[in-house]
């Protein structure tokens, strides 16, 4: 388990030195932890019990009692172990666990709705297990603020199981209006008085800020930024808080929660498959975050604007199973470290992982294993210039998504996506694929671009579909006359600066592999370069030192914002005259930003090349380290160049705002291949 930092102090009354002596005790390596008997599944379990009035629905296994408001379907109440309700009573019913939808009709703006039901139904009532769902269909005389959907949303408590299992089935019918929706997701509001440590990861977990403290802070450069000023526990002064601090990628969003020390309880959120978020394995989404809060995003336009955004027009008919996830309480006696809280929960996110698809929800919309279907195959590269023979695309990524273009996979949200990490060898498979029409994709870590294989793949149920060898060509015009970064679809390589001391999140001093997710390093640049812009020579500079992680603007007093210019320089012993040159560029992020490309001229009023206008995935301000992924290959006429001395300029022209820019992912300049 990663480095725990211990902020708690005597001043801070509602934890005390009890609390600080806790989180000791759980941040020694050498302390074993016991492993936490499990009760899920144990036949000796008292049966589920159902009941029933006008306005509330009780479920109960003996391990956690769950109540409902009824019809609308929201979680009110969870009681579980000495805790009469882990969720946060000062709020209202409405607004401790529920969903959520973020929508508006074209041209209008948000509408958020908590998507209250109007009929609540039994599905399952049996000693093992009980499943009650609550529903609604849209209707035109519904309130304005009600989003045109069909939404039936599912509850499960099975004998044993130390939680609660839901999800929701969403559909539009054709011939509904057209919307635009941004956000789907899952909600629950833990007591705050209770619950102070939060675990996103083993090396993203600490002692977090109180609600008050937020309110008391100082408001930074956006909202969701505070720096705390007087926070309750007085360590935490002068530290920033962000929920966007706390983002994690959907391959690595498995489990994440918070832990209360008195009594020691944890409340975990579990996702076991990722086959109905959006925009695939590397979309960044909200975790945990102060409130306490913790979240299951199924979908959002964070990280990527409103190139996520689904659109639905001319009554496009749609329909999509959020879920199941499993909400997992765990005790301890006082006595134990708690540490085993954190590694219990990885423990029962792997039992989850390991039963998916679960045979348990009786959803029709929701397949069994048994209907659903399995792709093996090897995926190697072929680059001549770097090697004659075929190369292994070790830990690739490859997944199915909805049919599409090379790379349509990263913008595409409203299907299933299938995706997982091939071996060394390249060999991948990928399993318990819904039936349907997908195209299959993949990206190679070291290798620009994206693959897509040329025929559609259809799933049948039960079907398994050997590929064979599949055979990347990543864009290549000719050899490698220098490159800048590593092509991983990231900045992270690149140099990125120690944050304003004044404004940091101390979880991660100590921690170079989130280094990024300081608030404020793009205002380093202007510190870095007062004057002056980045000038990269190539083989004498190194990129992990020399090359800033995103290209920004300059600050000018106080609220003024200048345009910047890169330079790389580089030798050209001869030039070639047959052939042209080509400049490769992948993006790892861009903001309303708009990148111009120069040779050996930066005063050219035409450039030779312009992205215009592109990208709002805020990853700049959102400590992202990268966004959506854009790739230009730019042909170089040899006349651009010259025998000796050459630069390159890159200017982000736009200039209105200190998040305007761009994460540059990997340049490389090729050589005409010779004839």
């Amino acid at each position: 388990m990663g480095k725990i930092h211990l902020l708690a102090g005597s001043s801070w009354p509602a934890i005390g030195l009890c609390f600080f002596f806790f989180f000791l005790i759980a941040s020694s390596a050498k302390i074993p932890t016991r492993k936490i008997p499990s009760t899920t599944n144990k036949s000796s379990a008292l049966g589920v019990q159902l009941q029933v009035t006008n306005k509330q629905v009780v479920i109960d296994n003996g391990i956690v009692q769950v109540t409902f408001s009824s019809p609308g379907g929201d979680v009110i109440r969870i009681k579980y172990k000495e805790i009469n309700n882990v969720l946060e009573t000062k709020n209202y019913e409405d607004n401790r666990g529920y969903w959520d939808v973020v929508w508006n009709r074209p041209g209008d703006s948000n509408i958020f709705d908590k998507v209250q039901a109007t009929k609540f139904s039994i599905i399952v009532q049996n000693e093992e297990q009980v499943e009650i769902s609550f529903s609604k269909i849209w209707s035109p005389s519904m309130d304005k603020t009600t989003v045109p959907l069909k939404v039936d949303k599912r509850y499960i408590v099975r004998r044993g199981s130390s939680g609660l299992y839901l999800y929701a089935v969403m559909e539009r019918l054709k011939g509904w209006p057209d919307v635009d929706m941004d956000q789907i997701r899952v909600v629950f509001k833990l007591q705050s008085e209770k619950f102070h440590y939060m675990a996103i990861s083993d090396d993203r977990q600490r002692v977090m800020p109180m609600p008050q403290d937020r309110t008391t802070g100082q408001p930074l450069a956006y909202p969701e930024a505070v720096r705390l000023t007087n926070p309750v526990n007085h360590q935490q002064k002068g530290e920033v808080d962000d929920k966007y601090q706390y983002s994690c990628e959907n391959k690595d969003n498995k489990v994440h929660g918070w832990i209360s020390n008195d009594p020691p309880v944890g409340f975990w959120m579990i996702t076991p498959s990722n086959e109905f978020r959006d925009a695939g394995p590397v979309k960044q989404d909200l975790t945990s975050h102060v409130g306490p809060i913790v979240l299951n995003m199924f979908g959002s336009v964070h990280y990527a604007g409103k190139d996520l955004n689904a659109e639905y027009r001319n009554g496009e008919p749609w329909k999509k199973v959020f879920g199941p996830v499993y909400v997992y309480l765990n005790s301890i006696p006082p006595s134990e470290n708690p540490k085993a809280l954190w590694e219990d929960a990885k423990r029962q996110m792997s039992t989850e992982v390991k039963s998916w698809p679960y045979n348990f929800p009786r959803s029709e919309d929701f397949p069994s294993s048994d209907q659903r279907g399995n792709v093996v195959g090897q995926l190697v590269v072929r680059d001549p210039y770097i090697n004659e023979k075929l190369i292994d695309a070790s830990l690739a990524y490859v997944g199915l998504a909805a049919p599409g273009v090379v790379g349509s996979w990263q913008t595409e949200v409203k299907g299933y996506q299938f995706w997982t990490q091939a071996d060394k060898k390249g060999s991948f498979s990928i399993k318990n694929i819904r039936a349907g029409k997908y195209s299959l994709y993949a990206f190679v870590p070291g290798f620009l671009g994206d693959y897509k294989y040329n025929v559609d793949v259809i799933i049948q149920p039960g079907s398994e579909i050997k590929l064979g060898v599949l055979t990347y060509d990543p864009p290549r015009n000719g050899p490698t006359l220098w490159e800048i970064g590593i092509p991983d679809r990231t900045a992270s390589e690149f140099y990125i600066p120690d944050a304003n001391p004044t404004l940091v999140n101390k979880l991660y001093i100590d921690s170079p592999a989130n280094k990024f997710r300081q608030y404020g390093l793009w205002e380093r640049y202007t510190d870095l370069y007062p004057k002056n812009d980045l000038i990269y020579t190539v083989g004498v500079s190194n990129y992990a030192k020399d090359w800033f992680f995103a290209h920004v603007n300059r600050k000018v007093g106080n609220t003024a914002y200048k345009a910047t210019t890169w330079q790389i320089i580089f030798e050209l012993k001869s030039v070639m005259q047959s052939g042209s040159y080509t400049l490769q560029i992948a993006l790892a992020s861009a903001t309303n930003s708009e990148l111009q490309v120069r040779f050996n001229n930066a005063n050219l009023k035409q450039p030779l090349f312009t992205t215009r206008l592109i990208g709002k995935d805020n990853a700049i301000a959102r400590y992202g380290i990268h966004g959506l992924c854009w790739f230009y290959s730019i042909q170089v006429p040899a006349s651009q160049l010259i025998q000796g001395k050459n630069t390159i300029y890159l200017t982000q022209t736009r200039n209105g705002s200190p998040f305007s820019g761009i994460m540059y992912d990997y340049i490389r300049l090729e050589v005409p291949t010779k004839a």
